[in-house]
């Protein structure tokens, strides 16, 4: 492969990529997280695979884009502040638009009130029931 070749693919690569090489806007950072997604689910498991300088060239740009993006930061900062049971309940919540009342799992508003203001911990049947409705692993809870 010549010069001009090899010159010639990376301008096509850099026109294509190049809204994900340095994303500005959240369209492009969600495309950018879809990518990474579908390249890991395609990729084999060897360090010889191409496709993981692609995973990460992206990783590097999301995460200069989330060190710069007030939202991401302020969730971020607010999820670290939170012992992990009462942020995973603030992210389940967040994430499904639910109301205090959408989770039966705990026995009643008040105390999964408490829970969120940290004044009691979940029982481990609210965990055991909570990651099952959602799908998740209960590890997330610690």
């Amino acid at each position: 492969m010549s010069t001009d070749d090899v010159n010639k693919v990376w301008s096509q690569f850099f026109e294509v990529a190049a809204p994900y090489l340095h994303i500005v806007d959240q369209a492009h950072y969600e495309e950018a997280l879809a990518l990474i997604e579908e390249l890991l689910e395609e990729g084999e498991d060897s360090h010889d695979d191409p496709r993981n300088v692609l995973i990460e060239i992206l990783s590097k740009s999301i995460a200069e884009y989330e060190k710069k993006d007030e939202a991401l930061n302020k969730f971020d900062e607010k999820a670290h502040q939170d012992p992990a049971d009462v942020a995973m309940l603030r992210l389940l919540i967040d994430q499904h638009q639910l109301k205090l009342s959408d989770l039966p799992e705990i026995e009643d508003k008040t105390l999964l009130s408490k829970i969120l203001k940290g004044e009691r911990k979940p029982t481990k049947q609210h965990i055991i029931t909570l990651s099952e409705r959602f799908g998740i692993s209960p590890a997330l809870f610690f």
